[in-house]
């Protein structure tokens, strides 16, 4: 009977601690490792809102035989009732000294960039979309496996 009162008192807390996670990410999957300069992926999400803050962020997986410690990539963002705008980023991605960033599996590695310098507000309510195309020397660039963004939503 002890036993049985403990199970639910753990339950009620362990169920009443948790909250909602407000997250958008979504990837694409870059075709045979090799993104080409065509291949443009976009990621359409909904802001309902305005008041709160959240953090945007560049989610990109490569494999270790990447060539480079860099990818630059050219993101184009369309708010809601304005036009595609462009801005160029170029993110590290590992040192020589340090090896990668971010998470890695095996020969596999994921890592997460903020797009901004803090948290972001959007303006108003409604549908959102993120563009991004890669902007290396390379083409196709090989060994990257997949690229997307995160939407969270800060307490």
């Amino acid at each position: 009977m002890l036993f049985s009162v403990c199970c639910l008192l753990t339950s009620i807390f362990f169920f009443s601690s948790c909250n909602q996670i407000n997250i958008y990410e979504q990837d694409a999957t870059i075709p045979k490792y090799e993104w080409h300069y065509d291949y443009t992926p976009s990621f359409d999400f909904t802001i309902t809102d305005t008041a709160a803050q959240y953090a945007l962020y560049i989610v990109l997986r490569h494999t270790d035989t990447y060539r480079y410690n860099n990818i630059c990539l050219n993101l184009g963002t369309q708010w809601q009732g304005d036009s595609l705008t462009y801005q160029r980023f170029d993110l590290s991605l590992g040192s020589d000294a340090q090896g990668w960033e971010g998470t890695g599996m095996d020969d596999i590695w994921e890592v997460r960039k903020p797009l901004t310098q803090g948290p972001f507000k959007f303006k108003q309510p409604g549908n959102y979309r993120f563009v991004i195309a890669q902007q290396m020397r390379e083409n196709p660039l090989n060994d990257i496996m997949s690229v997307g963004v995160r939407v969270e939503k800060l307490k």
